[in-house]
């Protein structure tokens, strides 16, 4: 049983808000930490994966949908026609020891945590790693997403929308903890703490214009000035990505949510 366990997820390849909140007493301090997905996809993708393997045994990494995606042009399983720029130059970045680590990487983990019991961590919903759900998902769908989970597992953690939230679904508790790299609706990069049978929604301060100049410095990406300017300094609001995200939950126009 691990007694406590701090969560990120969507770092996206930046390893300056990553090292923020690898610094924040309670995460360093927690038993385990749980990366839910989406490392990659981002101006350090490497850099941000050999930290977290540099972690050891400490870290369980969760592959998202963006790693996946990755790995598949690096493997040229993907066509590299229908990809962006972004992920055609992270996928040459890897190494074959990060390609084997993607590889290897599990979609989903369970593991028992104090005060909860068995808690299952996946990068969007157990059924897929880019389905999205939002905090004003309708239930119905949620209960549908989360139809395959053992009844003795009543805590999903889950990332892959930026936002962080909790929220009970039939009884289960689902958290978000938002994203470290590219957070929607408030600046900062943020995690997540579960420990004595409470969860935390943490947020580490970060301030946008010095977190852009230290990606640009740090970072090769051809693109890089127009993509910190377009995800770094202008990120989407929460009502942007509510937005944005909703058709994709399955909702219809005018359909109640809750």
């Amino acid at each position: 049983m691990t007694s406590s366990v701090a969560v990120v997820s969507d770092i996206h390849g930046v390893l300056p808000a990553l090292e923020s909140v690898l610094a924040e007493p309670a995460v360093a301090e927690a038993e385990l930490l749980v990366v839910t997905g989406d490392h990659t996809w981002g101006p350090q993708p490497t850099e941000v994966l050999d930290r977290l393997t540099a972690l050891g045994d400490r870290a369980v990494l969760v592959r998202g949908n963006a790693d996946r995606e990755l790995l598949h042009l690096a493997l040229g399983i993907d066509d590299a026609a229908d990809a962006d720029d972004l992920t055609i130059w992270g996928a040459g970045r890897l190494l074959p020891a990060h390609r084997d680590l993607l590889e290897r990487m599990p979609e989903q983990v369970t593991i028992d945590v104090d005060g909860f019991g068995a808690v299952r961590f996946c990068h969007a919903t157990p059924r897929s790693d880019e389905e999205v759900v939002l905090v004003d998902t309708r239930a119905e769908r949620w209960v549908e997403a989360l139809a395959d989970l053992p009844d003795d597992v009543r805590t999903l953690v889950c990332g892959h929308t930026h936002m962080p939230f909790l929220r009970l679904v039939d009884g289960r508790l689902v958290v978000n903890p938002g994203s470290v790299g590219l957070p929607y609706g408030r600046s900062g990069a943020h995690w997540a703490l579960l420990s004595n049978g409470a969860v935390t929604l943490g947020r580490t301060p970060i301030d946008p214009d010095e977190l852009a100049a230290e990606v640009i410095a740090n970072s090769t990406f051809p693109g890089i000035r127009a993509w910190v300017d377009d995800f770094l300094r202008s990120p989407a609001t929460d009502l942007d990505a509510l937005a944005a995200f909703g058709p994709r939950d399955g909702r219809t126009p005018g359909d109640a949510t809750g």
